[in-house]
């Protein structure tokens, strides 16, 4: 049995809809990631969970129990906002004490679990405290302890790491999915960053407008993207439109804007018996996968022309032009990449399974 469930929750304000029919089953333990941009529906989607708002259809239900009609306090949901909602005149005891006093938790049991919840966040001795003279760092890990003391089945995490520094927040990025690790709790992370979402999550709920447009692993999503927004969103990529020109037994053959084929196996998924000849289709090809030269098993793309090189470290990022399309190219930097000066004519290899089809 699931231990969270979504049914087909939609949420609507007015004529708007934030959340268009959510459907998701998460395990115990699990870690997910709510991902996209701005609006997409994430936030809505937590308030949903935690009972702050009320669902315009569909239901939420922990562990077999349909909690749709229970208010926030009768869940045992635990929450981390993005602002952390410390109270600035209290302690960091008094904050981390603050829902168990409103469950009228024994004194004794408060002091006990307390502590206990600021050991796990690497707090100790923090007890007394004024809050604002914490750091960023100091101060989400008091609001994670204030969600866990209260052994919540569920914990909520709304953007926690967007107020830290680009340092702080990989460290501390790694310090929560150990925790959250060693305390089991199922576990939803609201964030528009991918390389979070990334390094957190167990899978990934990417939704766009309200809409969820896939749920994987990042490597899943990553490799094989439901449509053209997925294969935008995450990672970089080059997205071009061929229309294709014949379908063989096991080949589809496209056109270049030169009359020249690309010609790319047949792939067995639900896409294909849409495909008409004389369409235009979406196609994906990521930039750390085109090479400069010829490797075993590779077929020529086209040639290009060279319009610009950055340097990047370990990794240098060029931008080249063939068949009337731009692409973006990411390789290991080399000693060779001192040959190639803007102007000059490159050939692209690839293979042909890096090419996709992402659809009309």
């Amino acid at each position: 049995m699931p231990h969270l469930e979504l049914k087909n929750l939609t949420q609507q304000f007015g004529s708007q809809t934030a959340l268009d029919d959510l459907t998701l089953s998460i395990e115990k333990g699990e870690l997910i990631s709510l991902l996209g941009p701005s609006g997409c529906g994430k936030t809505t989607t937590i308030r949903l969970i935690a009972g702050f708002l009320e669902p315009s259809q569909g239901s939420v239900w922990i562990s077999g129990r349909d909690v749709t009609p229970l208010p926030p306090e009768q869940r045992n949901i635990g929450m981390v906002f993005q602002s952390y909602a410390l109270f600035p005149h209290l302690n960091v005891f008094e904050n981390v004490a603050f829902g168990l006093r409103a469950a009228r938790t024994p004194r004794q049991q408060i002091e006990s679990r307390v502590r206990k919840a600021l050991e796990l966040v690497n707090l100790p001795n923090f007890e007394k405290r004024p809050v604002f003279e914490l750091s960023g760092g100091e101060q989400q890990r008091v609001a994670i302890a204030r969600a866990v003391v209260i052994e919540p089945q569920i914990l909520l995490l709304d953007e926690p790491l967007s107020n830290l520094d680009a340092s702080l927040r990989e460290r501390t990025r790694k310090q929560l999915r150990e925790l959250i690790t060693s305390l089991g709790i199922t576990t939803l992370f609201v964030t528009h960053d991918q390389e979070e979402a990334f390094a957190l999550s167990d899978r990934i709920v990417l939704l766009s407008k309200g809409q969820c447009q896939q749920i994987g692993t990042a490597q899943e999503l990553y490799d094989h993207p439901a449509n053209e927004f997925v294969a935008g969103f995450i990672g970089r990529s080059n997205i071009f439109s061929l229309p294709l020109k014949a379908v063989g037994e096991d080949c589809l053959s496209f056109v270049w804007p030169s009359g020249r084929e690309l010609r790319l196996r047949k792939p067995v998924n639900p896409v294909i018996p849409q495909l008409k000849v004389g369409q235009s289709y979406k196609l994906l090809l990521r930039p750390e996968k085109i090479e400069f030269e010829k490797r075993e098993g590779q077929i020529h793309l086209f040639s290009s022309e060279l319009l610009s090189c950055r340097f990047g470290g370990a990794w240098s990022e060029w931008e080249a032009e063939g068949e009337r399309i731009r692409m973006t190219i990411i390789r290991p930097t080399t000693p060779q990449d001192a040959q190639r000066a803007v102007g000059m004519t490159l050939d692209l290899w690839v293979h042909l399974e890096d090419v996709q089809i992402l659809g009309a």
